[in-house]
């Protein structure tokens, strides 16, 4: 577990993550007791994601590449220009996270009068100074969706978007339109694995039960017909013994942290 201070596990996290470190946040950097922290946090966000924002993980293994640069995706909410869009950030930790707040950037191109266009950087209190060190990543999440909902273009990165928004809204939406439109993903790439997840909640810990259920399940509708064959019945229960064996990988994959 990733509260555990014996030196295995940890070494086990920093082989497993230290492939996705970049320049903008490194797993070397964090402390264990920072990255034991960090690692439930990002459990939490897998297993209970908010509304509108999910985890963007590895697809071998169900978590982040690199719990020192976090990347999620935000779903555009409803009447903003952003709605029916997909956009990802990443928030990069320092070495003395939690004492100082994460940097946050947008990696999906966004018109935002809180989002510098060159640089993707994110300008929002709770990365300033409303921070403290029991501000969770779910809460920074949180509120830059809301930042897309509610604006401050007082504290402006853009300042032609932060222009915009207190003179002619209209004008102001039609250009966060369009640049959603050319820059914004039409479809979560984030959706499928987050379902897998939240499955992996509601399974008992005895992997033979779950694989036992999923068998039971592709047979109804065999004995539902009678005309099917034997040979049928024994792809379907492959097939489903094979589903239940990739999901118990991603659920101890899930449990190292």
């Amino acid at each position: 577990m990733a509260s555990s201070t014996s030196g295995p596990p940890r070494a086990s996290l920093y082989r497993q993550y230290s492939r996705g470190s970049t320049a903008g946040g490194s797993i070397e950097n964090l402390p264990p007791r920072t990255l034991a922290r960090v690692a439930r946090e990002v459990r939490d966000l897998i297993q209970n994601p908010p509304e509108g924002i999910r985890l963007v993980v590895d697809d071998d293994t169900g978590l982040p590449a690199n719990l020192g640069e976090v990347v999620a995706e935000l779903e555009g909410p409803q009447g903003t220009p952003y709605e029916k869009k997909y956009f990802h950030l990443k928030l990069c930790l320092g070495a003395d996270f939690p004492s100082s707040p994460p940097r946050g950037f947008f990696l999906t191109k966004i018109y935002h009068p809180n989002v510098d266009m060159s640089t993707g950087a994110i300008c929002v209190n709770t990365l300033k100074k409303d921070w403290t060190a029991e501000t969770t990543l779910t809460h920074v999440l949180s509120v830059i969706r809301c930042l897309l909902i509610v604006p401050f273009p007082e504290s402006s990165l853009n300042d032609e978007a932060g222009k915009l928004f207190m003179e002619s809204y209209d004008e102001y939406s039609k250009r966060a339109l369009l640049m959603a439109d050319v820059h914004g993903r039409s479809h979560s790439c984030a959706q499928t694995d987050t379902k897998e997840s939240s499955d992996e909640k509601l399974e008992t810990d005895d992997g033979n039960s779950g694989s036992g259920s999923s068998a039971q399940s592709s047979k109804k509708p065999d004995s539902a017909n009678p005309l099917s064959s034997k040979n049928a019945n024994k792809m379907a229960t492959k097939g489903s013994s094979k589903s239940a064996s990739g999901k118990m990988k991603k659920k101890k994959s899930l449990r190292r942290l």
